[in-house]
């Protein structure tokens, strides 16, 4: 058995009737919606024409807001509906940035994510969903897809029918007959700023001019593309500053016990720099980012059902783990040096590293799905690593020559970041949004924090200044501090850019 619906845009009118039924059966909140419509316009007057657009969570087979979830707050039915349980929901909404398709909000009466759930209260109990039997023209078809004499399985079956996005491989369970293309794809349609009957957020606007300056740096303008004139309000940035700054945390944790666990391996002897401050260093940091992680949930109070309600598919879940082993050995590192060398190098690479396995779960958002971010973030945790060592060695008075490897290692290490960052940023992409994106950063608004921040300021710069004396190499230090968390900040903005409905 798998539910699924078809939406028959060939006789949809546009009413909303499905949208104020389903906000009336389920309780849904003013601003938010479980199901909603969206209208675009395409040609010149007065040959114009409007196309519909009925828009929801599709419900997918491989649904990758399950996968994410760190609680199984999301979870998939025997019948094929994926389901929420709010009382699990901790808010960190990497469902939202999971979903290719933007079904997914966080309800701003209990501050836990919500979306469609096929009325699964409705169907227990041998009814269909608010929003097919309010349907003044029958185009919501509800039913199984697994049974061959349901109207809804002869439909996919006989008709041309296509889905949202079927080159994510989320196999959804939503199909659409007779719907214009332009309705459902966001890369065919002209950035809008206002609306017919609305003035969008100004959020959303920000995002919009974004957009509209990513399509001009593809160099076609919008010429034969739909405009919308009607659309929901969406959450234009799930995570911000909060997550990029976890990043940056995160990195110099990692770097600083990693540098000291190295140098061990080499034979550098630990003294008070490698063998007392990188410890602290690393136990300082990792407080931070625990406190930037719990602070940036919607239900902070939920924050150890990670940790004891688990769903073991969820790099949120492992990360979590991995950064409370990390801390554990941080804090014996001083006095177990000797035995926690080889453990200290693995937990240090997976504190650095499990973030790329992370927003790789992000599958909503095709820039994060790089190939490079796992180097570059163990890259970068040396950089940081280097750099908060280099700064605390120069202030604790450490010999000059301690000095003058952490800034051969900063060195090397800024050299290797910058030269995946202009391979990610300037290379071949996947597909046309992670090439906008990518554009957004490189000429787009954030082009001077890039080129003169991360790249002048936190990358060259940093590598002259080494070789002129201690205090121009802690100087450095700082402006590689600076550039890599402008950088983090930038790369989360830059994903979450591009519009997903």
């Amino acid at each position: 058995m798998r539910y699924g619906f078809v939406i028959d845009q060939r006789v949809c009118i546009g009413c909303h009737a499905c949208t104020v039924a389903c906000k009336e059966e389920n309780r849904v909140p003013l601003g938010v919606f479980r199901t909603w419509v969206k209208y675009v316009e395409k040609g010149t007057f007065p040959t114009t024409r409007r196309y519909f657009s009925v828009l929801r969570c599709n419900h997918c087979d491989a649904a990758p807001c399950v996968t994410i979830c760190p609680t199984v707050a999301l979870y998939r039915r025997p019948d094929g509906i994926v389901d929420f349980d709010g009382a699990r929901c901790i808010g960190c909404k990497s469902c939202m940035q999971a979903c290719p398709y933007d079904a997914l909000y966080i309800d701003p009466d209990t501050n836990t994510a919500a979306k469609c759930h096929y009325c699964a209260h409705r169907v227990e109990v041998g009814l269909e969903p608010a929003c097919v039997i309010v349907c003044p023209e029958q185009a919501i078809i509800a039913g199984d897809l697994d049974d061959p004499s349901s109207r809804i399985a002869r439909l996919v079956a006989t008709e041309q029918v296509q889905v949202r996005k079927a080159e994510q491989g989320t196999r959804p369970k939503v199909f659409y007959l007779g719907a214009d293309a332009s309705a459902l794809t966001p890369q065919l349609q002209q950035p809008a700023r206002t609306y017919m009957w609305a003035e969008r957020p100004s959020a959303e606007v920000d995002l919009v001019d974004l957009v509209a300056r990513a399509h001009a740096s593809d160099g076609r303008g919008d010429t034969g593309l739909a405009r919308p004139v009607y659309d929901a309000p969406h959450a234009p940035h799930p995570w911000g500053w909060r997550v990029s700054t976890y990043l940056w945390t995160k990195s110099i944790a990692a770097g600083a016990l990693l540098l000291a666990a190295l140098g061990a391996v080499v034979g550098v002897p630990p003294g008070r720099l490698f063998g007392v401050t990188a410890p602290i260093v690393t136990l300082v940091f990792l407080a931070v980012t625990t406190g930037l992680l719990v602070f940036d949930l919607k239900r902070p109070d939920r924050f150890h059902y990670i940790l004891f309600r688990p769903n073991r598919t969820s790099w949120l879940v492992w990360g979590a783990w991995i950064l409370l082993a990390y801390g554990l050995g941080a804090g014996g590192h001083g006095a177990l040096l000797r035995w926690l060398i080889l453990p200290t190098i693995a937990l240090a690479c997976g504190a650095a590293g499990y973030s790329a396995w992370l927003f790789g779960q992000a599958e909503g958002r095709d820039f994060w799905q790089s190939p490079l971010l796992l180097p570059q973030l163990l890259i970068a945790s040396l950089v940081a690593g280097a750099a908060a060592l280099l700064i605390a060695g120069f202030l604790g008075d450490v010999a000059v020559e301690t000095l003058w490897g952490l800034g051969l290692v900063m060195t090397g290490a800024l050299v290797l970041h910058g030269v995946t960052l202009l391979a990610e940023l300037g290379g071949s992409h996947s597909n046309a949004d992670t090439a906008r994106a990518a554009r957004l950063i490189t000429r787009g608004p954030w082009r001077r924090q890039f080129w003169l921040v991360t790249v002048i300021a936190g990358t060259v710069a940093p590598i002259v200044m080494i070789w002129l004396s201690p205090s121009a190499a802690v100087l450095g230090a700082l402006l590689a501090l600076l550039g890599l968390w402008v950088y983090e900040d930038t790369w989360i903005k830059a994903g979450q850019a591009l519009p997903l409905s």
